[in-house]
């Protein structure tokens, strides 16, 4: 029989609500991210992918609704019960967020010092691994000036794994990537996940990237959930916001035009003193 607790999702959002003054992020939704899986969050700029992140990292509290994680609502715990919670979590920021002044080394094994008495040589070699797992251990001493785009969000990728989180959220992570760099991410990205048995959140508006490694992918327009389901399941969608994200069509539920009054009406108005 399998065990009632792994048949369960590990992120589980029910009726989640959030604005921004008078805007409304998301206006009721429901989303499961499963055990195991890659599940990718996509949608147009602006409908709110990095919030929903904030919000389940509980860096922002939604207005009504709940996340749990792992069974746990997180809007009831208290900081010490989220702090170790989020200690079992690896975020790989959309800019990659490194040190500046400290080397690629010291980068990863920065969280690692801080949350661990491990000794020096222990730490060595666990950043050695982590860095070997993304292809860089040979440029642990440079200096993030030093590295190119794709070498930097790796770096990042390797330190977002410091500490074998269970779960590991992505950022837009394929944002200003060349192809090659873009390729060797997707590929880090489902190798790490599935040789890690981990849980991965991954949002993007990459549709090609995103479409080769999610197992289940929700699409986000005008704060709802429009379509869920496989990569191919998405591709087959009669909804036409799907239609119009996953195959970048210019015209369709995203217009063109922010909403005006009609242009001729705007022209022969007086102008405001």
């Amino acid at each position: 029989m399998q065990n009632t607790k792994e048949s369960q999702p590990f992120v589980k959002i029910r009726g989640l609500h959030f604005s921004r003054g008078a805007r409304k992020i998301f206006d009721g939704i429901d989303i499961d991210i499963e055990r195991g899986k890659v599940t990718a969050i996509m949608g147009p700029s602006g409908t709110g992918k990095t919030t929903l992140l904030k919000l389940i990292t509980r860096q922002i509290r939604p207005d009504s609704g709940t996340i749990e994680i792992d069974g746990q609502l997180i809007n009831t715990l208290s900081h010490s019960k989220l702090y170790e919670l989020r200690m079992r979590m690896g975020m790989l920021f959309q800019s990659g967020a490194l040190l500046t002044d400290i080397t690629v080394f010291e980068n990863v094994a920065y969280p690692i010092r801080e949350h661990t008495d491990l000794q020096e040589s222990m730490i060595r070699r666990l950043v050695l691994l982590k860095l070997e797992a993304v292809g860089l251990r040979g440029a642990r001493d440079l200096m993030p000036n030093e590295l190119s785009g794709g070498m930097a969000r790796r770096v990042a990728l390797a330190r977002a794994m410091a500490l074998d989180p269970e779960i590991v959220l992505y950022d837009e992570p394929f944002t200003g990537q060349d192809p090659i760099s873009m390729g060797i991410l997707v590929k880090l990205i489902r190798q790490l996940n599935d040789a890690s048995r981990l849980t991965s959140i991954l949002v993007s508006h990459d549709v090609a990237e995103t479409c080769q490694i999610a197992d289940r992918i929700y699409v986000i327009s005008d704060g709802k959930v429009v379509e869920r389901g496989t990569p191919d399941e998405l591709h087959a969608s009669e909804s036409a916001a799907v239609k119009q994200f996953i195959h970048g069509l210019p015209d369709g539920p995203v217009g063109f035009h922010f909403p005006a009054p009609p242009l001729a009406d705007d022209i022969l108005a007086p102008a405001k003193p």
